[in-house]
């Protein structure tokens, strides 16, 4: 038989990969697993979710303690294993952000442009009350969220359009994304703070909302019948 013959096509599946490790005693198999789930996890370039770790561990593993024991071997290490975005990621510690400012100008997990003001407060009312239309939005404030302050939320890939709102002329909405939750170490919308937290953490004021006080970023006049129609 030639060389050529055995040689494997191109379409021909590779080799399934051993999960079971049965040949291995309890302990080496249970460190092969760690081993395996830390190299995908160090791999990606984004959160990997569960379903993918489980393609490479046996039946009988249990992954919560397998990340557990992963971070525990952390501990003492400049980065560590973060549940984020539906995912597990390795992440620098917050507590070496300057030394990452010092290195590379720019803190660690932060390459984004940091938001105004206006454009934060928007984004936070969307994380809230998705689904949100632009008009919806505009009436939340008083003043009318432009399309440039939406675009400056869907170009960092922190909003994206949701479900056409049932108001007449179905106009789109806006809903948050993945990189919103891993942007801010999220892993889902239910660990969002609530209104109270926030204004205890001083990070939102009612009553400078309902005065209309944050302007930037806002039109000062209403085209409600125009802006409802867009993507």
């Amino acid at each position: 038989m030639s060389q050529a013959s055995v040689r494997r096509k191109p379409n021909e599946q590779p080799a399934l990969l051993d999960t079971e490790l049965e040949h291995l005693p309890p302990e080496l198999r249970w460190r092969e697993w760690m081993g395996r789930v830390e190299a995908v996890v160090f791999a990606a370039s984004e959160p990997v979710p569960r379903e993918v770790l489980a393609r490479v561990v046996g039946r009988s593993c249990n992954l919560d303690l397998v990340i557990d024991d992963i971070r525990a071997e952390l501990a003492g290490r400049p980065y560590e294993l973060v549940s984020v975005a539906g995912g597990w990621q390795h992440r620098t510690k917050k507590v070496f952000s300057d030394v990452i400012h010092a290195a590379f100008g720019t803190p660690a997990g932060e390459g984004a442009k940091e938001l105004s003001q206006s454009e934060a407060l928007v984004l936070m009312c969307i994380a809230y009350f998705q689904p949100i239309t632009r008009g919806e939005l505009s009436s939340f404030f008083g003043k009318e969220v432009s399309r440039d302050l939406i675009g400056v939320l869907r170009a960092q890939d922190l909003i994206a359009s949701g479900p056409r709102s049932p108001q007449p002329g179905a106009p789109y909405t806006y809903v948050t994304t993945k990189n919103f939750l891993s942007q801010f170490g999220l892993d889902t919308l239910r660990q969002l703070p609530d209104f109270e937290a926030l204004e205890d953490a001083g990070l939102l004021s009612k009553e400078k909302l309902l005065a209309g006080t944050i302007t930037p970023g806002f039109s000062s006049n209403h085209q409600n019948a125009d802006l409802e129609n867009e993507d």
